[in-house]
């Protein structure tokens, strides 16, 4: 029975290596973690901790969106996309709550992180597999109405997410009221509903490509497929380490931003590489297979599903625990948000992209890391 089972073990260890190296680091930080985080005044330390967590992360989140791929395809729609959503949302929601309550704490690392994904993705994902696509293929069709609907919803939701609070008057700073915070919370879980709704019920066909003659499962490769128990099992199993060291690596990232006077956006930024980075893959992969549809399904969900549901999330952490959500952004980023709004809404008003809108929204991108740094 124990050479049976060891059989059938092995082949599982060895293909979900990346949960045994998480838990090896939970536990070593468990018993090494404080002495090891409490002094960081040397830089090849601070470095070396710093890229430890951070790569421990980042693989358990390729994991982690690899389970929940397997269950979205398992359980089909509308129940596959939201297992998908709130696995990568609460993956996200729960690094940045960690980050903002550790240490001296980042009332404005919500803002950093939502302002961080619509830059990366917007500019930096759509910007290189629009470049990318254009450069092996010339020019590359989608299906106009599904972008529309993506961006139907995105535009609003994100000036009233970061640039409006900057203009109410009924709270100080850039800030909701509670009531307002109440409101956008009910608005953007149901105007994300409302979407769902269109893009895995009514409207299905806006967001098959139009060259599209076989299903999803034959034109890219999906994911291996165990049962439902197993991918759920090994979903939990995966999220759960990484909130733990979530809160460990939020101290070098504390003690980058509050004593080497790091920028405090590049907490934000940081956590939204952490995040988008399985999704990123998976749209430069489909784009350079000549899927642009499914590319842009990707890269567009990925910015509506932060929005609409991380915001909200985090405001409601803030109501419960008391701590002020900093929302509204400078008018720099303000300028460069409003910018990559209206230069999204030109690169999609046509089915057909090419080089050139990947460069354009690669220079935005360009600048969005210039302006961390300096502005």
């Amino acid at each position: 029975m124990a050479p049976r089972l060891l059989s059938k073990a092995v082949p599982v260890l060895r293909r979900e290596w990346p949960l045994l190296m998480s838990l090896a680091t939970v536990a070593l930080f468990f018993r090494f973690g404080r002495d090891w985080l409490a002094d960081l005044t040397n830089p090849a330390w601070f470095a070396f901790m710093l890229a430890w967590l951070f790569t421990v992360i980042l693989f358990s989140a390729f994991a982690v969106v690899g389970h929940a791929e397997s269950l979205a395809v398992k359980l089909g729609e509308p129940r596959g996309t939201l297992v998908l959503t709130l696995a990568v949302t609460g993956m996200e929601v729960m690094m940045i709550a960690a980050i903002m309550y550790t240490g001296h704490g980042n009332a404005s690392l919500a803002r950093d992180n939502m302002f961080a994904v619509v830059m990366i993705v917007l500019n930096g994902m759509v910007g290189l597999s629009l470049l990318l696509g254009g450069l092996r293929y010339h020019e590359q069709t989608y299906n106009l109405h599904g972008a529309n609907a993506f961006l139907a919803v995105i535009v609003p939701l994100v000036v009233l997410g970061l640039v409006l609070p900057n203009f109410t008057k009924s709270s100080p700073g850039p800030t909701f009221s509670p009531l307002q915070s109440a409101f956008f919370v009910v608005m953007s879980i149901a105007l994300y509903g409302v979407f769902l709704g269109i893009q895995t019920l009514s409207h299905r066909d806006y967001f098959i490509g139009p060259d599209s003659a076989m299903s999803s499962s034959e034109t890219h490769p999906g994911p291996e497929f165990q049962s439902t128990g197993y991918h759920t099992l090994l979903l939990i199993a995966y999220i759960l380490p990484v909130v733990i060291l979530a809160k460990q690596m939020a101290v070098p990232i504390d003690y980058g931003v509050s004593v080497l006077r790091a920028p405090s956006a590049l907490a934000g930024f940081l956590v939204a590489v952490l995040v988008l980075s399985p999704e990123s893959l998976a749209a430069v992969r489909a784009v350079l297979a000549n899927q642009l549809q499914r590319s842009v399904n990707i890269l567009l969900g990925s910015v509506l599903a932060a929005i609409s549901l991380t915001i909200p999330v985090m405001l409601t952490i803030g109501f419960i625990t008391g701590t002020t959500i900093i929302l509204g952004l400078d008018a720099v980023d303000t300028t460069l948000l409003l910018l990559t709004l209206a230069v999204s809404m030109l690169t999609f008003a046509t089915d057909r992209t090419n080089v050139l809108l990947g460069a354009v929204h690669l220079l935005l991108f360009l600048t969005y890391l210039t302006l961390i740094f300096e502005k």
